[in-house]
């Protein structure tokens, strides 16, 4: 049985993604697929037990028979934290996660370890990536998440420097089409002379970090004015309305399927975003907009939602969750799976993991 632990450098680089989409791959390679997050700092409550975030939809992807809070061993609450630092750190959780370890791996050909959202998680309770993939025996794949060309050298360094021979390898996420060659003519060459195997690069597609409309009215707990709306509807782009009605016209056409968040009683650039590819209206303050807005919205299937912050406090509420790519749903998935088929060297990837 191998075990490869799958981890980032920071946090949102497509980790979790490619976790599932890798483990639905091993699947149609006829390979027994097991799963386990050792240490989880998203606590979720399921059946008056602390679980991760994520278990439920992991469990279902990939058909784990597993109950959910076995699929996390160590979920780090309030109050398992208050309870680690009254011991003065002298609670192992190690032996926890070595026993979930050996209870999901049984019967399988491969068992996938979900890390930390950064390389600098885990330390507080003893369970760093590198230590704990280091006492389970586990090859270790970083997702590194393009920024620009210096980071991604740097991030994939990095990487190499903290984990040593750990590293089975990388793949880079999120890379635009402008800068594909410098990735394959020069980037990859270069890591690769310094021993950091790339096994694959997916390009950047926006849809996978869009947001749904459901998606806003959870994070901004945000009033829906419209009678009908589709909460799947992808809003792939944010633009503020605090301009000109005419200068917002100009912007708008630039971005389709957007949410465009501004005041409620700047009626004209809720009149300008319903001229253009819009997805959603997001107005602040509290303030209700006039009924035309409601009508036109309604008639052109544009969702129109009434939030109490400020336009800033929205923006910001907003940016904590955009580009995190959520897989809930099934296009999104299918989208990455397809993407990850396409772009990464499984040959490559067996060999290095041995499988």
């Amino acid at each position: 049985m191998k075990s490869l632990y799958v981890t980032s450098v920071e946090r949102y680089s497509g980790k979790t993604a490619v976790c599932l989409t890798l483990g639905k791959h091993f699947q149609k390679d006829g390979l027994k697929v097991g799963y386990l997050k050792p240490l989880s700092l998203q606590p979720w409550m399921s059946a008056g037990r602390v679980a991760d975030e994520d278990a439920a939809f992991v469990k279902e992807i990939l058909g784990l028979p597993a109950e959910l809070w076995e699929l996390s061993p160590v979920v780090l609450t309030t109050e398992l934290l208050q309870e680690h630092l009254s011991s003065n750190g002298e609670i192992d959780y190690m032996p926890k996660v070595r026993e979930a370890f050996d209870a999901a791996a049984e019967n399988q050909d491969i068992l996938l370890l979900e890390g930390g959202g950064s390389l600098r998680e885990g330390y507080v309770v003893g369970l760093p990536t590198p230590q704990v993939a280091h006492d389970l025996g586990s090859e270790i794949l970083v997702i590194i998440k393009y920024r620009d060309q210096i980071r991604l050298l740097d991030d994939a360094l990095t990487a190499f420097t903290r984990l040593g021979d750990s590293l089975s390898g990388i793949i880079i996420n999120r890379v635009p089409a402008a800068v594909q060659d410098f990735v394959a003519d020069l980037a990859i060459p270069f890591l690769e002379s310094r021993g950091i195997l790339v096994f694959g690069v997916l390009p950047e597609a926006h849809t996978l970090a869009a947001l749904t409309v459901n998606d806003l009215v959870d994070v901004l707990e945000a009033e829906i004015l419209t009678k009908y709306y589709r909460p799947q509807s992808m809003v792939e782009n944010l633009t503020v309305g605090a301009m000109t009605a005419e200068a917002a016209l100009s912007r708008f056409r630039k971005y389709p399927q957007k949410a465009v968040i501004t005041g409620g009683d700047r009626t004209d650039i809720q009149l300008a975003a319903l001229e253009t590819s819009t997805t959603c209206l997001v107005l602040t303050g509290n303030l209700h907009p006039s009924p035309l807005i409601i009508r036109q919205a309604e008639e052109f299937g544009v969702a129109v939602l009434l939030v109490r912050s400020n336009t800033m406090e929205t923006v910001e509420k907003i940016e904590g969750i955009y580009g995190k790519t959520r897989l809930g749903q099934t296009k999104k998935l299918e989208l990455f799976q397809s993407l990850l088929n396409e772009n990464v060297d499984f040959e490559k990837l067996y060999g290095a993991i041995g499988i």
